[in-house]
């Protein structure tokens, strides 16, 4: 009996995680018409001064060093959504990255919070939220100049850059999808 028990346990098992969601995201799954409206309001912009700033530093340290421990992200087919949302809870961890210039830094996590809140999306864990509320009440005249920082590059710094282009061309993505 304990066996038969046993195995109508375990051949249920399979079946529920099958059935169960593979990516529950912590997003409210709102209008992508009215998301990508926002995007080219609110945060394009930014987007763009982002990619322009990570442009201004050089990209020669970054093409020497093999990213063995990169993540690399891919804006996935029909789940843009929530490739935007783990790209940006990403970028969140290098705010507090030293070795990364404090405008770059604060200018990353900006975008990043900004696309968290036009996707209506949080990050799994709540201290990068914590994160957004720090940017959204700093003070932009605390900033490193731009020459201070250029002389800055390491991992961290090459992470960053590669997860702001993967970022950058994700919502060129959706906002072609959505154009259609």
């Amino acid at each position: 009996m304990f066996h038969a028990l046993f195995r109508s346990i375990f051949r249920v098992l399979p079946l529920l995680l099958v059935l169960s969601p593979v990516n529950s995201s912590s997003c409210a799954m709102g209008n992508k018409t009215e998301i990508r409206v926002k995007y080219e309001n609110i945060l394009s912009h930014d987007v763009d001064e982002l990619v322009n700033m990570s442009a201004e530093y050089r990209d020669r340290c970054c093409k020497n060093k093999k990213h063995e421990n990169s993540k690399v992200f891919f804006c996935n087919d029909t789940q843009e959504i929530e490739s935007l949302q783990s790209m940006a809870c990403n970028m969140l961890r290098f705010f507090h990255k030293q070795k990364i210039s404090k405008d770059f830094r604060w200018k990353a996590a900006l975008v990043s919070c900004r696309t968290l809140q036009v996707l209506q999306c949080k990050c799994e864990r709540h201290k990068k939220e914590k994160v957004c509320t720090q940017v959204n009440t700093h003070n932009t005249e605390d900033t490193e100049t731009s020459e201070q920082s250029k002389k800055k590059c390491n991992q961290e710094f090459c992470e960053l850059k590669e997860n702001i282009s993967s970022l950058r061309s994700c919502w060129n993505k959706f906002e072609k999808i959505i154009s259609r």
